[in-house]
């Protein structure tokens, strides 16, 4: 790395090495300029060999004071022309001179107002590596739930409380009752009680066995997460990688892993996983967080995205909408997806998106359009085309 030293050492070399570079040309004769002085010293040259003829007695008195006349008329008038084309190399050179000066005092100031002087170079393998060991040195599970204080469980009315114990005593007496460890992992993470719901949401995966889902997986990781204050720790990590490895576009898993890997550093991976969660998703409760961390994980992966879809603004003011207006504000993003699959393309997700949407807007003539389409880009990608087929399914 280049020490703060090396760096303004290296800066006032180049600098000086230009100005002496800058100074050299001008001092050089260019142009009009050089040929009037190739001129001059013609012109010096033959008055010089017109006292020679007279001193070796070749050219008479008379004839030489004429000759002499003549030269040092032509001399007169080279001499003013070269005059003159220096006086026109002038305001060039000094206009060349300013117009370095100010870029080299622009480029200075640049540096300091948007540089970093001080700081060592911090190339990407080192930035990479210092982003997996943060990744491989971060707090586990434990002593991350140990380290935070959420909110006190929500306290239900005397009703719901009645129906959450029998719940309890049922999936107390039958433990491998699916239905019933997954209405209690739900109602207990609904109430805020964390412990409980981990606990049946554990129990649920056990109960499942082979039959479990790629969201089993995502939820049990998001209750995880939760009890940690929104830190994806290894566990949770280890978690969220079962949930892709059964379906790598889920779309809660891929929402947290992108979250792990923007707490560790790993913007450029975390971009690439949130890219395809980009348009919509207005029925998942962690929309809001996305759209609030995607402008930021892009600018800092470096890439220039723009945002589209609705913001959280816009879902909670449609809640308040007539059904008219609703119903305009969807045609709205549909049409926006649309536009962007049709100039920019997309996943295979964003495309059963889009005819999803149009089916519910009863356009089904477009929708079959679009289903055409899809089934085009991605022949030959099984995955993709099931993905599609079933959002054309009735």
């Amino acid at each position: 790395m280049m020490a703060d030293w090396q760096f303004w050492l290296a800066a006032v070399v180049i600098t000086g090495a230009t100005a002496a570079v800058l100074l050299r040309v001008l001092r050089q004769t260019p142009g009009a300029v050089g040929q009037a002085e190739v001129t001059l010293d013609v012109y010096r040259d033959q008055l010089a060999e017109i006292d020679r003829d007279v001193a070796r007695g070749v050219l008479a008195a008379d004839e030489a004071a004429r000759l002499r006349t003549e030269v040092q008329r032509r001399l007169l008038s080279a001499d003013s022309a070269r005059s003159a084309a220096a006086m026109t190399a002038k305001p060039g050179a000094a206009a060349l001179v300013t117009g370095v000066v100010l870029a080299m005092a622009g480029a200075a100031g640049g540096y300091l107002w948007l540089g970093a002087p001080g700081y060592p170079d911090v190339p990407l393998m080192t930035r990479i590596a210092e982003a997996e060991a943060l990744r491989a040195a971060r707090p586990d599970q434990a002593t991350a739930v140990a380290s935070v204080t959420l909110p006190a469980p929500r306290v239900p009315d005397a009703e719901f409380a009645a129906l959450m114990e029998r719940l309890r005593a049922a999936v107390a007496s039958r433990p491998d009752d699916i239905t019933g460890l997954a209405l209690l992992a739900r109602n207990e993470a609904s109430l805020g009680n964390l412990d409980a719901a981990l606990a049946a949401q554990q129990a649920l995966i056990r109960a499942k066995a082979t039959a479990v889902t790629a969201q089993d997986h995502a939820d049990l990781a998001e209750m995880m997460i939760a009890a940690a204050g929104g830190y994806v720790s290894p566990e949770a990590e280890d978690v969220l990688t079962a949930a892709l490895t059964l379906d790598p576009m889920n779309e809660t898993a891929r929402f947290y892993a992108g979250l792990m890997l923007g707490q560790v550093g790993r913007y450029d991976l975390g971009f690439r996983m949130w890219r395809p969660l980009a348009d919509g998703l207005a029925d998942q409760p962690w929309v809001a967080a996305f759209r609030a961390r995607m402008p930021d994980m892009a600018a800092r992966a470096g890439v220039d995205f723009t945002l589209t879809g609705p913001s959280a603004a816009d879902i909670a003011a449609a809640a308040d909408m007539t059904a008219e207006d609703r119903a305009a504000m969807i045609a709205g993003m549909v049409t926006q997806l649309s536009d962007r699959l049709a100039t920019e393309g997309g996943t295979a997700r964003e495309w059963a998106q889009l005819i999803d949407a149009l089916q519910v807007l009863g356009e089904t003539d477009r929708a079959a359009t679009i289903l055409a389409e899809a089934r085009t880009v991605f022949a030959g990608d099984a995955e993709s085309l099931t993905i599609i087929d079933a959002a054309a399914a009735p």
